[in-house]
């Protein structure tokens, strides 16, 4: 069971809580503070004070006082209103992710909700009953509203949710998994749906993803660099001192340890001069990727264990104050950055399949790796399909972040888009696991002809020689024309499951 205090969410755990299904539950730090804002907000209403969200409307109706009977009919209708999302539902484990979160954001003590409402809340994710979410509709300022009120919606009894791998209403759902539905009291509703967490889930497994494929890029990289006869001093650490990027010495590093053994790599001047780019200047690419993970990976964290919520209840100091904690910018900017940094994870991929299948380019190995060429296309469309997926990921780095349409009659006159630029994050992520899938099946290919040809048949590096053998071990050499979809889609599993790190660094160590 993973220990929730607001303060100290991981990527990791946010991965393995919602994709594995881990358990959560509350530090007894969270509860005193949960129960203390708590009963400052009741105080508040019993006083007859005006507070934003708790005595008045919302948005553009922050003016209008609602009267002491009716807060509790305002949290159910602000929860029925703001359920207007639209396409396709988000998978389980981003809503798992969604409501981790927000737990994570209401046991720092500021939203003034009930320890009760959190506990439903909890108890939903831990007996795996996931509201279904439609991906569409939020505009990442006021938080992520529409989203997160579909959750709220199950919580209540109503909307639908997955349990048992059937989708039900949410009052059957609950009742099948002996979870009571929420009676919102005031300041509930707002507490539940205003914050960052549709988005901050949604980058928060993107991220995850995009640092499995940050290292499978360099394992693939090399074994294309290995099958290409590529040169080894590009690599040296001396070049790499002298621009001290951390990226960048981190991938020259993970390098030399896969090709460690090698004897298909040359030296500067035995076989060519140089290298091209793709080959030679791996680690300035890979590595700024890197850097942009773990920039990315650390405004992420700090988002996940922050306040979002408007108004915060400042119980300590009898505070109430409404902020702006629910815009999304520092998640918006950065998953647009993410998206520009995974794309040429998979530019500088398709630049190195074409190398390996093209024989102008590919040191002398066979047209599109494939014997019989003319009669076998071998490997060439496998280009095709890179290449589209690459041009695709083009259109979906450009920024969502830099667009803002105004609403609730221009009182949030600026809006992040957060919650659009993580989707599209997302995709670039799933698109390049087939592109680097696409890699993997050319490189290894090539690497059955460099064996044969040159007889070495433990020529490999030891790191490249895990990945070779991985490879091999799900898909065959390709001796005549088959379907290949069935190939980068095993491959692709072999990527996303996280086995071919785990293979290769069995072998050389982690890699960096």
């Amino acid at each position: 069971m993973v220990i929730i205090n607001g303060e100290n969410l991981t990527i990791e755990d946010v991965a393995r809580i919602a994709v594995k299904g881990e358990a959560v539950g509350l530090s007894p730090g969270s509860i005193e503070r949960i129960n203390r804002s708590r009963e400052y907000v009741e105080g508040i209403i019993k006083k007859g004070e005006i507070v934003y969200g708790v005595t008045t409307g919302f948005g553009k109706f922050c003016n209008v006082i609602i009267s002491s009977e009716d807060t509790r009919k305002l949290q159910i209708n602000l929860i029925r209103s703001h359920s207007v999302g639209v396409g396709e539902y988000f998978p389980e484990e981003i809503v798992r992710a969604m409501m981790l979160l927000r737990i994570n954001a209401l046991a720092k003590g500021y939203s003034g909700i009930r320890l009760s409402t959190i506990e439903t809340l909890i108890d939903m994710l831990n007996k795996g009953v996931t509201p279904l979410v439609p991906c569409q509709g939020s505009l990442g300022a006021s938080g992520d509203l529409v989203p997160l009120a579909h959750i709220a919606l199950v919580m209540m009894g109503e909307g639908e949710a997955v349990f048992n791998s059937k989708i039900l209403p949410g009052k059957i759902a609950l009742e099948l998994a002996g979870i009571k539905p929420v009676v919102l009291e005031a300041k509930e509703g707002l507490a539940l749906i205003n914050g960052t967490q549709a988005m901050s889930a949604v980058g928060s497994l993107a991220l995850a993803g995009a640092q499995n494929l940050s290292k499978v890029a360099d394992i693939s990289g090399v074994l294309s660099f290995e099958a290409l006869n590529g040169i080894i001093d590009a690599f040296d650490e001396k070049v790499q001192a002298i621009r001290p990027h951390p990226g960048q010495n981190s991938c020259a590093r993970n390098f030399m340890i896969l090709l460690e053994g090698s004897r298909l790599i040359t030296r500067q001047g035995q076989l060519k001069v140089q290298d091209a780019y793709a080959l030679r200047c791996m680690p300035q690419v890979h590595g700024a990727i890197k850097d942009a993970i773990k920039h990315i990976r650390k405004v992420l964290e700090i988002e996940i264990n922050s306040a979002t919520d408007n108004p915060l209840i400042f119980s300590n100091e009898e505070k109430v104050i409404s902020g702006g904690n629910f815009h999304g910018e520092p998640v918006a900017i950065n998953m647009d950055y993410l998206s520009i940094a995974v794309s040429e994870l998979a530019n500088i991929s398709e630049r190195r399949i074409e190398r390996l299948v093209n024989p102008y380019l590919n040191e002398g190995l066979p047209p599109f790796l494939i014997e019989n060429g003319g009669l076998n296309s071998g490997l060439m469309i496998s280009q095709y399909t890179a290449a589209a997926i690459v041009s695709e990921n083009k259109t979906l780095s450009a920024p969502a972040s830099v667009d803002s349409i105004p609403s609730s009659a221009n009182q949030e006159d600026h809006v992040s888009m957060g919650t659009i630029a993580a989707r599209k994050a997302m995709k670039v992520v799933e698109n390049t696991v087939n592109v680097l899938a696409i890699e993997l099946l050319c490189a290894a290919q090539a690497m059955d002809f460099r064996i044969q040809k040159t007889g070495l048949d433990k020529a490999l590096g030891k790191g490249t020689l895990a990945a070779y053998e991985a490879v091999r071990e799900k898909v065959p050499t390709i001796v005549a024309d088959r379907p290949l979809s069935d190939d980068v889609r095993i491959l692709a599993g072999l990527i996303k499951s996280g086995e071919l790190v785990r293979r290769v660094e069995k072998v050389v160590g982690t890699l960096e």
